[in-house]
């Protein structure tokens, strides 16, 4: 990675606590020789615990909310003021590295904890959350932890089960949780000042241009599908070519054309898994089905993709005596960031670098719990570059220098957050 700017010492120390506190969290694991954690494990509380004492050791006072994300306040200049929220998550994915979601919960207390001497300085709470199941690894649903603060947790979540048949409810009472109660962790607008989320960029670009920081723009929209291409099963030695109706065959070239399609559109489209029947070596493919998960900055964007890409696989399908079946899976809307929050950060980002050049710009292809607390309040996430882009996986790598570059700009951003208030009167 290109060097950063000069960073005082006592930023990079807090920076070294931080770091230290990822490699702590790292050792909390269902894996034995890697990093998994998911929503109401026992890995879940052991790291729930300690976090607590960390909120508690920064001056905040703590809960566990009724969906079971950690909660830390700090009281601004009175008591009962609406809250700007900074967090992250403390959920992986399997095999996971250890500073997605973690990187920007344990940022979020350590600026927590330098503002906790001037807290009467400031005119709103300070609420530090650190959100569960952003993955959506157990369940399958994603962005639980935010979505109930959001207040948009619904009963259809419920009956969803993990690769052991628990279903979320009978997992909830497990953990201690009452699901009647799930609807308090939700907040109302006007206890609400906006939410800020620092994170890893998961993405080459900072690092291209050289660069610690970044500002995110909007966090992309996802449609995912489940694509099925029918066709016949027969002998592979005793059909010929003519005669054949490969399943596989049409899928590859579906498969080719998505990436195809994606690029020329600057759209992120990824066939993630890909699956055969019957799957014998001396048989043609009968059946093929794969995914599809496809991003972009705009929902427009997105879905006129998706409009040629299913012309596309259409045609393919047709040209070859096959049946296409589609069933979208998820959808989620693009989420754009709100100016006033993305300038207090950009100004954060150039308080923290010493420099007066306009901070890089971004939009993130991947998702984050400020795409569930947007339904709630105004966002903005400042990145922090990644090394090779690298994320959900061992190799995730990030600068102590950088950590501690975003430390500062992240504490500046709520500074200049506090200014733009007080001058709104």
């Amino acid at each position: 990675m290109s060097p950063t700017p000069t960073v005082p010492d006592a930023s990079l120390a807090d920076a070294r606590r931080v770091m230290e506190r990822c490699d702590e969290l790292a050792t909390y694991s269902a894996m034995p020789d890697g990093i998994e954690r998911v929503y109401l494990s026992p890995e879940h509380a052991r790291v729930d615990a300690v976090a607590e004492g960390w909120m508690r050791e920064a001056g905040l006072e703590t809960w566990q909310d009724a969906a079971g994300s950690r909660v830390g306040r700090l009281d601004g200049a009175t008591p009962g003021l609406p809250a700007l929220i900074l967090g992250s998550h403390l959920d992986t994915v399997p095999d996971a590295g250890r500073y997605d979601g973690i990187l920007g919960v344990l940022t979020s207390i350590e600026v927590a904890r330098r503002l906790a001497p001037r807290a009467s300085e400031l005119p709103f709470a300070i609420e530090v959350y650190a959100f569960h199941e952003e993955e959506g690894v157990r369940f399958g649903a994603t962005l639980l932890g935010s979505r109930a603060l959001a207040g948009t947790w619904t009963d259809d979540l419920w009956p969803l089960e993990d690769a052991h048949g628990v279903t979320l409810e009978q997992a909830f009472r497990d953990f201690g949780l009452d699901p009647a109660r799930v609807g308090e962790a939700a907040k109302a607008a006007d206890e609400v000042v906006g939410y800020l989320e620092a994170h890893i960029e998961q993405g080459p670009y900072l690092e291209a241009a050289g660069l610690p920081l970044g500002v995110v723009t909007s966090i992309a929209g996802a449609r995912r599908f489940g694509i099925t291409v029918t066709g016949e099963a027969r002998h592979a030695g005793g059909t010929p070519y003519p005669r054949r109706k490969d399943a596989l065959v049409g899928a590859s070239e579906a498969v080719v054309a998505i990436e195809r399609i994606g690029k020329e559109r600057d759209v992120v489209a990824t066939v993630g898994r890909l699956t055969v029947q019957p799957g014998a070596v001396n048989v043609v493919p009968g059946q093929a089905e794969f995914s599809l998960d496809l991003r972009a900055e705009t929902d427009a964007a997105r879905d006129s993709a998706w409009t040629e890409i299913e012309a596309a696989l259409t045609e393919i399908c047709e040209r070859r005596g096959l049946t296409l079946t589609v069933n979208q899976l998820h959808g989620a809307h693009s989420v754009a960031c709100a100016p006033a929050l993305m300038d207090a950060v950009a100004a954060g980002i150039q308080e923290a670098t010493g420099t007066t050049d306009t901070p890089m710009a971004m939009w993130s292809r991947a998702g984050h719990d400020a795409m569930a607390v947007a339904d709630l309040c105004d966002i903005a996430m400042l990145f922090t570059r990644c090394h090779d882009g690298i994320s959900h996986a061992p190799d995730e790598s990030v600068l102590t220098e950088d950590v501690a570059l975003a430390i500062d700009a992240f504490e500046d951003a709520v500074w200049a957050v506090a200014r733009e208030r007080r001058s709104d009167g």
